[in-house]
């Protein structure tokens, strides 16, 4: 009977034991995501660049060294969204789809800039499924923009001036951005316009 009292006392101490430990982790990971999926749009974005001023023309490259001109007037007379990234934000690969669609609805040019190791970028560019968007490197630019938090992202109309730039952590806050832009704005028809007398 001592016997089975011993065993029995040691196999809910091991039970309670191995509980704990798979409590501790849980508890840790739950953590983890919740730092990973808070809210990151609630800081204002105050230094760089602002909106209503113009971003110059700047060359950068690809992960392949190509040059891309990003900034200034737009030859082709179309606006841009520039997406700022780095290869260890899991909320930017999370946006980045949303991005593409919201960029394709509306006609827009979407780059993205990475921050960051290149050897870190080219291995998220290889793993993430970028679809002929262009990810650049470009040192000029972050400190032109001084992002402090990511994805920002830079709405820029066919002139280069800066219409708007936030944090972007969902299609609401990026398809707030594009609104700013001047095509996204409603147009008026004649059926549609009045005179107010």
């Amino acid at each position: 009977m001592l016997i089975v009292l011993t065993v029995s006392t040691l196999l809910l101490t091991v039970l309670t034991l191995g509980l704990a430990l798979g409590v501790f982790v849980l508890a840790r990971q739950i953590g983890v995501l919740h730092e990973r999926l808070a809210p990151i749009g609630t800081q204002p974005v105050l230094s760089g660049l602002q909106a209503g001023q113009a971003l110059p023309q700047v060359t950068a490259r690809t992960l392949a060294h190509a040059p891309v001109a990003v900034g200034g007037a737009n030859a082709a007379g179309r606006s841009m969204l520039l997406m700022f990234v780095s290869a260890d934000c899991p909320v930017c690969k999370r946006v980045l789809p949303q991005a593409r669609v919201v960029a394709r609805e509306h006609d827009l040019d979407l780059v993205l800039i990475g921050e960051g190791d290149v050897s870190a970028l080219s291995a998220m560019a290889s793993l993430t499924p970028l679809e002929g968007v262009p990810l650049l490197v470009s040192m000029e630019l972050l400190l032109l923009m001084q992002i402090g938090r990511l994805p920002t992202m830079v709405a820029l109309d066919p002139r280069g001036v800066i219409t708007a730039r936030d944090v972007a952590s969902g299609r609401r806050e990026i398809e707030a951005l594009v609104a700013t832009l001047p095509q996204a704005r409603p147009t008026l028809t004649k059926e549609s316009s009045y005179v107010a007398v």
